[in-house]
């Protein structure tokens, strides 16, 4: 559809344009902005937000670090640090082509988890050289995250940060699949009856998302696990390229004929319980699907076209299917992890990402979907509200397997979870407010503080939008 004010097509680049905003404040180009938080408007004002008086700021940081998340907005403030070389969807266009979905994930991040983060693109693709520009950010910022980084070297640019930055590090295209997809699994699981140390799943894909998915599934106890890349299954002594990062999955061929060296996705899929795309669209065929296990779980997450599409994988006897597109249900949006994380990280001041925070916010996100869901929230998806898809008290059902991206609690829900088990496993270093003597006793007022962090920036943007 063409823009009625500027003409282009589509109308998602007038959104971003802005030209058809009747607001003086929105119609600019972009999605993000700086909000200033102080008064600046009298010469006492002026003289406290610089010179002179900032002074005292930075005497009283020089003297003692912890100031600064005191008297700046550090504590509350990251980066989206990205080179371009994996953009969702159209690969390696470079980082000016990348602008976009880094201020579209800042925007993300403000809405959904009231945290601040800079969408930084930089014209660099050597893994050390992108390691020593983010630790030069240090002082900036209290968390980073990775974003559309090619892998295998996005592993080493994590791995590398997470044990040299000093605060949180987290890769979404990798750990907010992976966290996202268990939620959805383990629900599926149930509503199958089977149990996680039972079921075959084949991952097609061996990029970042699939191979954290897989570390992290292995690490929940869903261990029968096998991985395809562009050469078929990864199996041990195989004689194709490789990296230690697949490695790590190559298994016994236990019976399997490879064609020419390879294991096709056909013959990995028989009697496999569950699917999980991270590859391209179409790749499973009707006839795959039968071949499965009974009551198989698919979720085909390659964009802008799955795997396979839902109608025809239930057709051929799928019993849940979830995909990463807002117009079919069960979507595997990471919206619903990395605001939450991060709220709950950088409020208990995380210096690393570890599997038991993850594991912790998958199943706060696979409790949530058990829990009512709101009349407000399933107003905003009609289509699917008609169908009664989020009825009952325990509305789980094979078209709902995780929380809604657009219900609020879920960032509250994830950022406690992530938050009681920092405290749990003592990879927190912040000190619990005064007048609470336990983790517990202060998670309900925590809760009450998140929820209420993010309806005041909805309050905020319904102001501005409405000036």
């Amino acid at each position: 559809m063409e823009c009625d004010k500027c003409g282009e097509k589509p109308e998602s680049i007038c959104y971003h344009c802005g030209k058809k905003i009747n607001n003086e404040i929105l119609n600019k180009p972009g999605k993000v902005s700086i909000l200033v938080t102080k008064g600046c408007n009298t010469q006492e004002e002026l003289s406290y937000a610089y010179t002179p008086n900032v002074g005292k700021c930075v005497e009283a940081i020089s003297k003692d670090e912890k100031q600064l998340s005191r008297l700046t907005g550090y504590a509350n403030k990251g980066a989206i640090i990205s080179d371009g070389t994996a953009i969702l969807g159209y690969g390696d266009l470079g980082p000016k082509a990348a602008t976009p979905v880094m201020e579209g994930k800042s925007v993300l991040f403000k809405v959904f988890g009231d945290v601040n983060m800079d969408p930084i693109v930089i014209n660099e693709k050597y893994p050390q050289k992108i390691v020593d520009f983010v630790m030069a950010l240090e002082p900036t910022y209290a968390g980073i995250n990775l974003e559309d980084i090619s892998a295998p070297r996005c592993f080493k640019i994590e791995e590398k940060l997470q044990k040299q930055y000093k605060g949180f590090i987290f890769h979404d295209d990798q750990h907010g699949t992976a966290v996202i997809s268990l939620a959805g699994i383990l629900n599926a699981l149930e509503i199958t009856g089977q149990k996680k140390e039972d079921v075959k799943v084949v991952i097609n894909g061996a990029g970042a998302a699939a191979i954290a998915s897989a570390k992290l599934y292995k690490k929940a106890g869903i261990t029968n696990i096998m991985m395809l890349d562009r050469n078929g299954l990864i199996y041990k002594d195989r004689p194709f390229p490789t990296n230690k990062y697949k490695e790590e999955f190559a298994i016994e061929l236990n019976g399997l004929t490879p064609e020419q060296d390879k294991v096709n996705l056909k013959q990995t899929l028989k009697g496999a319980n569950v699917f999980l795309g991270c590859s391209v669209g179409n790749l499973v065929t009707g006839d795959m699907v039968e071949n499965m296990a009974p009551n198989p779980i698919i979720i085909a997450m390659a964009n802008p076209v799955p795997e396979i599409l839902p109608d025809i994988a239930k057709k051929h006897g799928a019993k849940i299917v979830a995909t990463g597109r807002s117009d079919f249900p069960n979507q595997i949006n990471n919206v619903l992890g990395f605001p939450g994380i991060f709220r709950g990280a950088l409020d208990a001041q995380i210096t690393k990402t570890t599997d038991e925070i993850k594991i912790a916010a998958a199943h706060a996100l696979k409790d949530l979907a058990h829990k009512p869901v709101p009349e407000d929230i399933k107003k905003k998806y009609p289509r699917d509200n008609e169908k009664e898809i989020f009825e009952g008290q325990d509305p789980v059902k094979p078209d709902y397997i995780v929380p809604l991206a657009l219900d609020p609690r879920v960032a509250v829900e994830v950022a406690a979870a992530v938050y009681k088990t920092a405290f749990k496993t003592g990879i927190a270093t912040a000190k619990l407010p005064e007048g609470y003597n336990s983790i517990e006793e202060y998670m309900p007022e925590y809760k009450k503080q998140v929820a209420n962090r993010i309806k005041v920036q909805e309050q905020f943007r319904q102001t501005i939008k409405n000036q």
